[in-house]
């Protein structure tokens, strides 16, 4: 165990108690007497866990949770106290505490405070990380596509991604809308908000995660529990496929999204969300409001900005570089060294019509990487692909 931690305490007796406490847990412990120090060896150096105490000669404990929190947000402090009061323990809580002792200190108490904080921490850690890899993911130099076609999409992206304008997406079923979505969502001022995305099939509705805990469609917006709309405040609702709402989800939607309110029953409490929406639909927006007869209200809301994704048939210079990046993934998960595509397998990708669109081609190049005896993908490793007419 190598976690540091710092106690800042005057009290000498209690500071070598909790010291030695802390130590035998396996962690490295440094001890400091007054705030000032605490400041400056916080600056020079990086402590897990900070533990001070309120009441200390010169600068208190609470203004030295202040002033590192305000370097150094994530860092975890303590506070512990013996004149204890409801003031002093919002007053910490408010500037970012992870947890307030009341003195005398119980040592098992303190264990487990501190473990916990160190878990927390951890937790942190990995949520950073993992933020990190999801925004590099969807950079939008990583989205493939070579094409001018692509090209243009992207450039719509990319100005778009600045704005806090809704977004429509349109284009054939493995077209990559979603891709598309969750990069406009993490190049933007959103990112470090949540990205939620949501089908609203008729028949999925008793289970969906916005209606939780109650029957019926957007109840939970009139609900005392906290819904999704408040979860997802500040970032982005994607919308999967609006075609599939029927007419009555379309007009609860529209009255949800236009209000952008919550208002719990029985209550007066209203909470103003802040949310972007981006959707998605297969279908040209002619189609969807005079074939599909999709309310037009709220087709005007969610269609801020409207980009169009071209079929892969429509942009054939990416099939290469999208079956050689599948390619590199697959033979990776899998475990294996397939490294290159056979010239007649490339030619046989190309004369494909592609019905599927790039899903359709991430599965069969997901197939031929398993199925490959050696470092190189070839015909046989392809299912039939009859040449478009």
């Amino acid at each position: 165990m190598n976690e540091r931690l710092l106690i800042v305490e005057d009290e000498e007796t209690l500071c070598q108690s909790l010291k030695r406490v802390l130590e035998r847990e396996g962690y490295a412990v440094e001890t400091l007497n007054n705030a000032e120090s605490a400041h400056e060896v916080f600056e020079a150096g990086f402590y897990d866990v900070i533990i001070t105490d309120i009441i200390l000669p010169g600068m208190t404990g609470i203004e030295l949770l202040r002033k590192i929190k305000e370097k150094l947000p994530e860092q975890i402090v303590i506070i512990m106290t013996a004149y204890a009061s409801l003031e002093t323990a919002v007053e910490a809580l408010r500037y970012g505490a992870y947890d307030y002792v009341v003195k005398p200190v119980m040592h098992e108490e303190i264990k487990q405070i501190v473990k916990n904080a160190l878990r927390q921490g951890a937790l942190q850690d990995e949520n950073v990380l993992l933020k990190n890899e999801i925004e590099r993911q969807y950079d939008f130099n990583r989205i493939i596509g070579e094409s001018p076609a692509m090209r243009r999409v992207m450039d719509d992206v990319r100005k778009t991604a600045d704005t806090d304008s809704n977004v429509l997406i349109m284009g054939e079923r493995g077209t990559g809308k979603e891709l598309i979505a969750r990069a406009i969502h993490f190049n933007s001022s959103r990112a470090g908000r949540p990205f939620i995305p949501l089908h609203f099939k008729a028949e999925d509705m008793m289970g969906s995660r916005l209606f939780g805990h109650v029957k019926g469609a957007f109840q939970n917006a009139t609900s005392s529990k906290k819904g999704l709309l408040e979860e997802a405040n500040g970032g982005t609702l994607f919308i999967r496929e609006i075609r599939d709402m029927d007419a009555g989800l379309q007009t609860k939607l529209r009255g949800v999204l236009r209000d952008c309110e919550i208002v719990p029953v029985g209550g007066v409490r209203r909470i103003r969300v802040n949310l972007r929406y981006i959707s998605s639909t297969y279908r040209i927006i002619e189609s969807v409001l005079k074939e599909d007869g999709f309310d037009p209200e709220l087709l005007k809301i969610m269609n801020g900005v409207s980009i169009t994704l071209p079929p892969l048939r429509e942009k054939k210079e990416d099939i290469e570089p999208l079956a050689r990046h599948f390619m590199q993934k697959y033979s990776h998960e899998f475990c294996k060294t397939v490294g290159d595509i056979e010239s007649g397998a490339l030619a046989a990708l190309r004369e494909y019509n592609w019905p599927g669109n790039v899903k359709e081609l991430q599965n069969i190049i997901e197939r031929a990487v398993l199925t490959a005896e050696d470092t190189v993908i070839r015909p046989q490793h392809l299912p039939p692909l009859p040449p478009s007419a």
